[in-house]
């Protein structure tokens, strides 16, 4: 374990050097490297005779994090992984993976300094475009609950939403963000957005997208757009949690073919 000082934070960060290529691993919103562990979204797992970095993004898991909105917005997130690539990896072509948030992330660091990235394999991507006002207002409720009510009032709501059908019989889980934190960070996602579609068109860095079904915060459609978007980008689609289960195996494929 490490850790990195980025403007307003400091990033828990661990590095499994096995020799090979690098990869980088990211986590979603409100969500930690631990918590994707739990919810079976830690790809990394099936990597061997990689050098894998993970982290804990600002404001999440074991990193700290300002009450600033502004902090959590995609392309802040963005510059902090590419502040981490190159301490950790200089000079030197990654492969990319993360859920929702982590994938939105990706993606602004790719448009800044696509040569910093070989591959991505992108999971869940959340709400974009014309997805995305909706959703936003969805967080500043979120927001001002918690203000109102505390944490718990949010996960109780949360728990009567249905989840998708891939993640049927997932452990219950709660954010791993300190209370304090949780309402800067959805206004800060609340207030971003992917690329503009034509910016990420230009890019020629190959992609996977996993993505699965009856997932309003991570709608097919934005997959969908992903993958007909960028010039080098194949989709697949889990219905099951089985079909989830495959997704290390696709990881550890991209990475030795990227690579």
């Amino acid at each position: 374990m490490a850790k990195f000082t980025v403007p307003g934070a400091d990033l828990d960060v661990e590095l499994s050097d096995e020799g090979g290529h690098p990869v980088v691993q990211l986590h979603g919103l409100t969500s930690s490297r631990a918590r994707d562990r739990v919810l079976d979204l830690d790809l990394g797992r099936g990597l061997s005779g990689t050098r894998l970095l993970r982290y804990d993004a600002r404001g999440h898991g074991r990193s700290t994090g300002r009450q600033a909105p502004g902090d959590y917005r995609w392309e802040v997130l963005a510059e902090d992984l590419l502040a981490l690539l190159e301490r950790f990896f200089p000079g030197e072509a990654v492969h990319g993976v993360g859920p929702s948030m982590g994938a939105a992330t990706l993606l602004h660091a790719a448009v800044r300094d696509p040569g910093r990235f070989c591959g991505l394999t992108l999971l869940v991507p959340p709400t974009a475009w014309q997805t995305r006002a909706a959703k936003g207002e969805d967080y500043r409720r979120a927001a001002a609950l918690i203000e109102r009510r505390g944490a718990r009032a949010f996960v109780a709501a949360g728990a009567n939403v249905p989840p998708p059908p891939a993640t049927v019989g997932a452990p219950a889980t709660v954010p791993d963000v300190a209370e304090h934190l949780l309402p800067a960070l959805f206004r800060g996602a609340a207030d971003t957005d992917l690329p503009p579609r034509e910016t990420i068109a230009g890019l020629g860095v190959p992609a996977t997208i996993l993505a699965w079904v009856d997932d309003p915060a991570h709608p097919l459609s934005t997959a969908e757009a992903l993958a007909s978007l960028l010039p080098e980008a194949r989709l697949q689609v889990a219905s099951t949690p089985d079909e989830v289960r495959t997704w290390p195996g696709i990881l550890s494929q991209d990475v030795a073919q990227h690579g």
